[in-house]
């Protein structure tokens, strides 16, 4: 194979990348100003200890948010800046139950595009996204255990 159709290959390989972890940073910008929004709106006895675990949350989503924005540009992308949708209002437990929602759509994203990291021989991608995944099945499995979901 020629050393030209290699190059066009690795950026064709590499834009489908920036695209998944676009759509990866997206979530998580949604995801930071979801838990920040919980953190500073959630009510009620059982509010203090949550009110935390909000804030701590989106710390984490800051974290991931960061992490992908700094391989976009590093596989020559633009990181986004748009968030996706944000779930807003409600009680406690509607709030929680729209974190772990998002989590759980998170956690089958982030299978999708670890496939896709490994099937276009980007180990660095992968091992990053499967990272974010692990905290992500550990913020699902906070959420399971405050509502009693087993």
């Amino acid at each position: 194979m020629g050393v030209g159709l290699e190059k066009k290959e690795e950026t064709m390989s590499n834009e489908k990348i920036i695209e998944a972890l676009n759509e990866d940073r997206a979530a998580e910008l949604a995801a930071i100003i979801q838990y920040m929004g919980h953190h500073y709106e959630a009510e009620g006895m059982e509010s203090p200890k949550i009110i935390d675990i909000f804030k701590s949350t989106a710390i984490d989503e800051m974290k991931h948010a960061e992490s992908l924005a700094e391989r976009i540009v590093y596989l020559g992308g633009v990181p986004t800046k748009v968030p996706d949708a944000i779930k807003k209002g409600g009680d406690l437990k509607k709030m929680i139950n729209d974190d772990l929602d998002s989590e759980r759509v998170a956690i089958e994203r982030y299978k999708r595009h670890i496939v896709l990291a490994h099937e276009s021989g980007d180990p660095t991608t992968r091992l990053m996204l499967e990272e974010i995944l692990s905290d992500e099945e550990g913020h699902a499995d906070t959420w399971m255990t405050i509502l009693g979901i087993r």
